[in-house]
């Protein structure tokens, strides 16, 4: 997951201070101060900018003005004002550099790195030394040149618990992947400076990336603590319509944004909220990730950050793919474009660009992959490690060439395992000096290598797979049996190809200890397949008993069956029943399951090797009608964009053919108006024209492929074949 690391990356040295040489005389003057002290700077531009065109040169109301603009982070608007207040040369000398400064701020803020560079080395006045060092170590940190960042800090004498120091320092060792040392940085400007939430949020970021979960969570809860304590006027726990409004259809009232202020910021609450939905989403608890997102406070969609945004479009992905993509696309066009060398990487959410491609290879959108690879080689090569490369690579091209995939995944999975028997071999040898903090550190890589190798093996199995060659893919588990059998997903997989070869016994072997993990009471968190294929596994071994245990304990937590006898009628209505009630359990993945069932019972009766009872027949006529009533909006597929705008404008672009075509054989029988024939010939030519433009809409309107589309159909199929 993306979490947002900027505290640790921002030097404080970098804000401009509010301006002071404005008399506090006066209406208009108290009444733009009021407007600062309470954050209210879009108001206070409109005051200030009605003024800057009365006084044009006003040292005063510029240096107010670039100061709100700063503040309500419109950077580029800031850097125009100071640079223009900075070339009046109005000022004393030094009063100049300040603003210069101020300038290069902004232009930091808004990624132009060169721009601010030139302008600090102008910049020549002593007592602005320290902040200088500051901001030209801060973009060399953004820019990722980590021994030039450490370089500027050397070569300033800062006082040892100089605080922006301090978090530069953490900074670059958090960079450098050395977040014991970070902490330490941390701890000691809170001992300067007292507890404040960016502190406590670096902290928990660096236990979060060594992967102690407990103690990250902990300072996030303690900061999420405070916030609820501290802001009340925050909302805080009051975004649930919001959430769901942009992303789940909800409906009710839509409590008020609080913008980015000042205070949300102070407070890190949106920072530990992002890096609480990592944790939850690290544990696999996905509805303990949506309510970190339900409990932030309320913004508007224009307002939230690329790190929000971001984890919306993954909480979100299974119910609305296509705002998902739509919202990592977003993030992708608006920091992902390298136009120079200077343009912010750092300002790229890599894990955006990296599950924006895991997404993409995981609906079967191996084109588009294989698009934004080619189309933004900077982020590849920045965001993705060369492992990570070499696995998106093979993906793609064993869609084209399964052969020549599987040779170079095999390539790719023989690293993996050399890699996995080196740290073994560490292991071993730290247990044998006894040496805990080896044992624990290789553990540790252990775990991080089989997560790298877990899906290489299992993209070299689907190759297999997908050929319906079960036994070789059984031969591949096998052979990574020694690294992987303790592996949750390897053994998963495994159930399910013994499950295809009909080696009921031994996938029973496999699912049982899985389910009974989670059984009873929380069996509706076992994937529904696991449940099915071990009833069916159950049922095919005479095992009916276990297979009615689980059948009962799913109809218990939800009044729902997830599993058929062998018995089409009975299992047709355990499947009618499972949708109930349809205006909430209906869904694109539920349907394209239930629909599959239909079709298999279809086809048995069209081979008249199936009869059911009237009753039971009817039942599923009113089954059609009810799923078609209920899924009108409901896509069957997932789409990466949203069809309806491209059939809107293919539509458009239709009926103006069609009425350009009425119009040009309309003036061309106004050569002939005196012949009856040719208004004719004009008329027939508009109306085929027209007639064209329909059907085009009409074929484009049916590329969207809906529930209730697809239940009609069904209705008239089970229609057919009864007559």
């Amino acid at each position: 997951m993306y979490t947002s690391h900027h505290q640790l990356g921002t030097a404080a040295g970098g804000h401009p201070a509010k301006a002071s040489w404005i008399p506090r005389t006066g209406e208009l003057t108290r009444s733009v101060y009021s407007l600062i002290k309470e954050s209210k700077y879009d108001e206070a531009i409109r005051v200030l900018e009605h003024q800057r065109q009365e006084f044009p040169r006003s040292r005063a109301c510029l240096s107010l003005l670039g100061y709100c603009y700063y503040h309500s982070e419109q950077f580029e608007k800031a850097a125009d004002v100071y640079g223009y207040l900075a070339s009046l040369e109005i000022c004393p000398p030094e009063d100049n550099d300040e603003y210069r400064f101020h300038h290069a701020s902004a232009l930091v803020k808004a990624g132009l790195y060169s721009e601010a560079q030139d302008l600090l080395q102008a910049i020549n006045t002593e007592r602005l030394e320290r902040n200088v060092t500051l901001l030209q170590c801060q973009i060399h940190y953004e820019l990722g040149d980590l021994s030039s960042a450490q370089s500027m800090l050397n070569s300033f004498d800062f006082f040892p618990d100089d605080s922006e120091k301090l978090v530069l320092e953490g900074a670059i060792l958090c960079r450098q992947g050395k977040y014991e040392e970070a902490r330490t940085k941390c701890y000691m400007q809170a001992l300067n400076s007292g507890y404040s939430p960016g502190l406590a949020y670096n902290i928990a970021f660096t236990y979060y990336q060594q992967r102690k979960y407990e103690e990250a969570a902990q300072h996030v809860s303690e900061i999420i603590e405070r916030g609820a304590r501290e802001h009340p006027e925050l909302g805080l726990g009051s975004n649930t319509q919001v959430i769901a409004g942009n992303l789940v259809d909800g409906v009710g009232d839509v409590p008020r944004s609080v913008g980015n202020s000042n205070a949300l910021r102070d407070s890190a609450l949106i920072e530990a909220l992002n890096l609480k939905f990592a944790i939850e989403l690290t544990n696999d608890n996905l509805d303990g990730a949506k309510e970190c997102l339900v409990d932030m406070p309320p913004r508007a969609e224009a307002e939230l950050d690329p790190v929000t945004l971001h984890n919306i479009a993954l909480a979100y992905m299974d119910e609305k793919p296509s705002e998902g993509f739509a919202k990592l696309n977003f993030l992708l066009q608006s920091f992902g474009t390298v136009t120079s060398d200077d343009d912010p990487l750092s300002s790229v959410p890599k894990e955006a660009f990296v599950n924006l491609l895991h997404l993409y290879c995981k609906y079967g959108y191996y084109d588009l992959a294989a698009d934004i690879l080619a189309e933004n080689p900077a982020l590849t090569y920045s965001c993705l490690e060369p492992d990570e490369y070499d696995f998106f690579n093979c993906l793609i091209l064993s869609q084209a060439s399964p052969e020549e995939g599987f040779r170079q995944f095999d390539e790719l999975a023989r690293k993996h395992v050399d890699k996995l028997r080196k740290i073994t071999k560490d292991v071993q040898e730290g247990r044998r000096s006894r040496n805990n903090a080896q044992i624990k550190k290789s553990l540790q890589d252990f775990e991080e290598a089989l997560d790298q190798y877990i899906p290489v093996l299992m993209a070299q199995a689907k190759i297999y797979w997908d050929m319906e060659d079960y036994p070789m893919v059984e031969k591949l588990f096998r052979q990574s049996a020694e690294f992987c059998s303790e592996d949750e997903t390897w053994k998963l997989n495994v159930a399910h190809v013994f499950f295809m070869q009909e080696k009921f016994n031994e996938c029973i072997r496999y699912y049982e200890p899985f389910v009974r993990r989670h059984f009873p009471d929380n069996v509706l968190e076992i994937t529904a397949i696991v449940l099915a294929n071990l009833c069916v596994a159950y049922v095919m071994t005479g095992a009916n008993e276990e297979a009615e245990e689980i059948m009962r304990a799913v109809e218990k937590a939800e009044e729902k069956v997830a599993a058929s006898k062998g018995n089409f009628e009975f299992g047709i209505s355990r499947v009618m029943r499972s949708l109930e009630p349809m205006d909430r359990k209906l869904g694109m993945d539920t349907w394209y399951y239930a629909k599959r069932c239909f079709l298999a019972l279809a086809e048995n009766m069209a081979k008249q090797m199936v009869v059911i009872r009237d009753d039971t027949y009817r039942c599923i006529l009113a089954f059609f009608d009810r799923a078609a009533r209920f899924g009108k909006n409901m896509e069957t597929a997932v789409s990466p964009v949203d069809m309806s705008t491209v059939v809107e404008a293919q539509n458009a672009a239709a009926q103006a053919a069609a009425n350009a075509a009425g119009q040009a054989v309309g003036e061309t029988s106004g050569i002939n108006e005196a012949t009856h024939e040719s208004s004719a010939i004009a008329a027939a030519a508009k109306s085929a024209a027209t007639a064209a433009a329909l059907a085009a809409a009409l074929s484009n309107k049916r590329k969207i492929r809906t529930v209730a589309y697809e239940a009609r159909m069904l209705k008239l199929l089970f229609l057919k074949i009864y007559d």
